[in-house]
């Protein structure tokens, strides 16, 4: 089998990825576009200056660094952005990594804002993917308008609709904004208990420049979450999913909840991610700039995995994201430009 053939080749050659803390990194985040359909405020200045063609990696070249990775022992490979579904030939990268799982990954995943979900939910599970994360911060039309700026709320809705028609399973990922979404957690509760999908809630990160002061929106999840606690006892569970997230079970309701604190309870002692980039960037951490770049050296023949080494040799013991009124961002980059 090719699938089969061409793993073994990257693996002659290639030892496990173990970064210089002896963390096992197993879990690849693809970032395949810096581009997106929506302008999150969060995330996203509104005027934005994307990537140029030429300075982004192929479908192909995507594919063959997804196969060394895989080689080398990661399990699971999350299709992020950007968002991911605006890129041309998702398709063929989602069935070309998809053919590896039980070749050596475990797992493709996506994550998305839905905008076009349901257009390719039956490509996705076609592909293998049975599971993906969706964006969606609030259920009320006038606030997702300006949250996203461009966004319609029902776009959205139908997406989730036809993913969960396809058999794909559904995450719902609402990061936690104070003044513009602290009425809708118990609806989106709600929401996800009748859909049959789970939640997660992050707090938002510090990365790269938007028109507003971060300051103003950020809550940490324990006072986010105090309307759901006055409502409903919650307990932790032992759950993983390969993310940085602690699961919950909510009393009286089906719904698992995810909890991701980078600023109130740092998470990065159990990392096992690494990010690579659009423009075939390794990046050691979300939080850091320090990166290594695979797309020279697979364009001129270079050592690929001896980039890679050096990159889990510098991987650092943890971000150092903070967020304090009128800070500049940990760094630069928007997170459209890491991938989530």
């Amino acid at each position: 089998m090719r699938v089969a053939a061409t793993l073994s080749q990257y693996a002659a050659s290639s030892a496990p990825l173990i970064d210089g803390h002896g963390r096992q990194i197993s879990y690849l985040r693809l970032s395949v576009t810096d581009r997106c359909d929506l302008r999150c405020r969060y995330c996203m200045a509104e005027d934005m200056t994307f990537l140029p063609k030429s300075a982004v990696l192929s479908i192909e070249e995507m594919a063959e660094l997804a196969e060394r990775f895989v080689a080398r022992g990661i399990r699971r490979v999350r299709l992020t952005g950007g968002e991911p579904l605006v890129r041309r030939g998702i398709d063929t990268l989602a069935m070309r990594l998809g053919a590896m799982i039980g070749h050596g990954l475990d797992e493709l995943t996506l994550t998305t804002n839905a905008m076009r979900l349901a257009e390719y939910a039956s490509m996705l599970a076609e592909a293998g993917v049975r599971r993906i994360n969706v964006s969606l911060d609030t259920l009320d039309s006038a606030a997702f308008r300006h949250i996203t700026r461009v966004g319609d709320l029902e776009v959205a809705l139908r997406g989730i609709t036809a993913a969960r028609a396809a058999g794909l399973a559904v995450k719902i990922n609402m990061v936690a904004l104070a003044g513009l979404n602290e009425d809708q957690l118990l609806p989106m509760l709600a929401y996800c208990a009748a859909n049959g999908c789970d939640l997660t809630l992050i707090e938002t990160m510090p990365l790269g420049e938007v028109e507003a002061d971060r300051s103003d929106h950020y809550i940490p999840l324990h006072h986010f979450i105090a309307p759901l606690r006055h409502a409903h006892a919650i307990h932790p569970i032992d759950q993983r999913t390969g993310g940085p997230a602690r699961y919950f079970a909510v009393e009286g309701s089906s719904v698992t909840l995810g909890l991701i604190t980078p600023l109130s309870d740092n998470f990065c002692a159990t990392c096992n991610r690494i990010r690579l980039t659009v423009e075939g960037r390794v990046y050691m951490c979300l939080g850091q700039d320090d990166h290594v770049d695979l797309r020279s050296a697979l364009r001129d023949g270079g050592d690929v995995d001896g980039l890679i080494d050096a990159a889990l040799a510098g991987k650092p013991r943890a971000h150092d994201f903070h967020i304090e009124r009128k800070s500049t961002p940990a760094v630069a980059r928007h997170m459209s430009a890491t991938g989530g």
